[in-house]
């Protein structure tokens, strides 16, 4: 008897769960669609055309293929070949490029590694300072805490198109016992890395066999950047920079950073510890703007980072701890800065009292009816800076309302920017003015005074006694029984708020500010501190509004 072919072949009929067939309607397995798993085709018979195409495709599938690998093999070979020539070109003294990443020397055949790795002068610690001599950014702080290794990469860092000839590099401290430092550093480690290269001691100037330089130079005064007019680097940098009261000679230096050789990429480097005369524009201009580690575009269009330093990114120095207890003894504001890396706190600075928790506070209406007044501090290459305020008649509570922070003005640009910051005061605010704004010395000409007088503005010379002024700061400053200080600043200011958190003392005279450090708010608040803003009774303030509209000026040059 005949099997069916069901039971001889049941893999090919549908079941269900229980191993039964799926019957069809005439009650006999279903099969599964599809051809039997190992079946042949039908041998479908193409035209002979067809054929030889199908063929064709085949071969010219089967070429490709082993030219892609072809090609592979060969990518494989040549790049192993140049990086055996690096290799060589690594271990002979030459005019080529010295620095490699840690993969290549890694990856290089079992007997060059050994001695590429005998030859290593310089390896980076990882962390920071990997990440700032791998940064792309065009301006670069490394800052935070001493012993990071931030000087030794300050170093190191221009060496990275030594070997090109157009490469000019400048590296830069405050002054020149500062520099001596780095100058001995480069000694033992430039002629190492390439081998050739020359010190001039009168000039302060490495040349190397390619003819790349690499020159110290130092900035005890800002007029001092003037050395370098004219002059082109592709690289920049300076070995800590808060040394630096203003950005004027950093800013200045940007002018020179330019190349001729499109294979050099121009950088600026800086490394810093927190504290220093220019602690609060180095961090207004790296740190406040992004946080630390992320690349971010300044207002000039720059690329910029911050990488912040600790102590422990330095085996070296952190291994066994001497240094860490050595900086754990200082006092409180410099082991923070120094150890901790800490930029909120200022060193020696002139008003501790200031607490931003109770002297900043959110802008309100200021009522039509109090008694306003300015006080204006003029600079072009500087700042020019004007604060307004308004008296509490409640208690006599000085309220800082409004500022205008910002350098390059002319007079009469000035004068229009006041007069469109002052639209919804009542009446034009009457105010005090840095008395060198009347001075015509060297000039008949029409003083900044005069212009800005000519423009609208009631203004007077400010009391200028800095001991006396400081003082008056202080006492405005300090928290009355009522709980409240006796002057409150709105946070729409953060340029004044900045300078009363970080402006240090006069490290001569202790009763005064440092001059060298950002002090244009300051100073114009000290104006008008001095000016002795009073709260005038409601009869006087209705006669004065009746002045104002009548008021012109019987001599031009004074207003009044």
């Amino acid at each position: 008897m005949d099997k069916n072919d069901w039971d001889l072949n049941p893999q090919n009929y549908l079941q269900n769960e229980d191993g039964s067939f799926k019957l069809k309607a005439d009650g006999t397995p279903k099969k599964k669609p599809g051809r039997p798993k190992g079946s042949k085709g039908r041998g479908y018979n193409y035209h002979s055309k067809t054929k030889a195409k199908q063929e064709a495709s085949k071969k010219v599938r089967i070429k490709k293929k082993k030219i892609a690998q072809a090609r592979s093999a060969i990518s494989r070979y040549q790049k192993s070949v140049e990086n055996t020539e690096k290799a060589l070109d690594l271990l002979e003294d030459n005019n080529k490029s010295k620095v490699v990443e840690e993969t290549f020397v890694e990856e290089a055949s079992s007997s060059l590694k050994a001695e590429l790795k005998e030859n290593v002068i310089f390896s980076p610690n990882e962390g920071p300072q990997t990440d700032f001599l791998a940064a792309g950014e065009t301006d670069v702080l490394y800052g935070g805490a001493a012993g990071g290794g931030k000087s030794y990469a300050m170093l190191v860092d221009p060496l990275r198109f030594a070997h090109r000839g157009a490469h000019r590099a400048l590296i830069l401290r405050r002054s020149m016992p500062e520099l001596r430092e780095l100058i001995d550093k480069s000694r033992e480690l430039y002629p190492k890395a390439f081998p050739g290269c020359r010190y001039r001691e009168v000039e302060k100037l490495w040349n190397f066999p390619s003819g790349a330089k690499v020159e110290f130079g130092f900035l005890e005064r800002d007029a001092d950047v003037y050395r370098y007019q004219g002059q082109a680097y592709s690289w920049i940098g300076f070995d800590e920079i808060t040394h630096l009261p203003t950005e004027f000679s950093w800013n200045y230096l940007a002018s020179r950073l330019r190349t001729t050789d499109s294979e050099i990429v121009p950088y600026m480097r800086c490394t810093a510890n927190p504290g220093g005369s220019g602690a609060q524009w180095v961090k207004k201009r790296y740190i406040s703007p992004s946080p630390p580690n992320e690349s971010f575009m300044g207002d000039d269009g720059i690329t910029r980072k911050f990488i912040p330093a600790r102590l422990n990114d330095n085996p070296y120095l952190a291994q066994d701890g001497r240094y860490e207890q050595m900086l754990k003894s200082l006092p409180p504001t410099q082991r923070k800065q120094l150890l901790e890396g800490n930029w909120e706190i200022a060193e020696g600075a002139a008003f501790t009292e200031f607490d931003r928790h109770l002297h900043v506070v959110e802008p309100f209406e200021i009522p039509l009816h109090w008694e306003r007044t300015k006080g204006l501090d003029y600079g072009y290459a500087s700042e020019s800076a004007c604060v307004w305020a308004a008296l509490d008649p409640s208690d006599g509570t000085l309220i800082i309302y409004r500022e205008l922070y910002r350098k390059g003005l002319l007079a009469t640009e000035l004068a229009e920017m006041l007069t469109n910051m002052e639209l919804n005061d009542p009446t034009s605010v009457r105010g005090v003015l840095d008395t060198a704004c009347w001075s015509r010395t060297g000039t008949t000409g029409p003083t900044v005074a005069e212009t800005l007088i000519q423009g609208g503005h009631k203004l007077r010379p400010a009391d200028k006694n800095r001991v006396a002024g400081k003082i008056q700061i202080h006492e405005h400053l300090k928290v009355q029984p009522s709980g409240r200080p006796r002057m409150q600043i709105f946070n729409t200011c953060p340029n004044l708020i900045r300078e009363l958190q970080g402006i240090p003392l006069d490290r001569n005279n202790p009763e005064d500010v440092d001059t060298h450090a950002s002090d244009h708010a300051y100073d114009a608040l000290r104006y008008l501190i001095m000016s002795r803003p009073r709260i005038n009774d409601p009869l006087s303030q209705i006669r004065n509004l009746q002045r104002e509209q009548h008021f012109q000026p019987f001599d031009s040059t004074f207003g009044y």
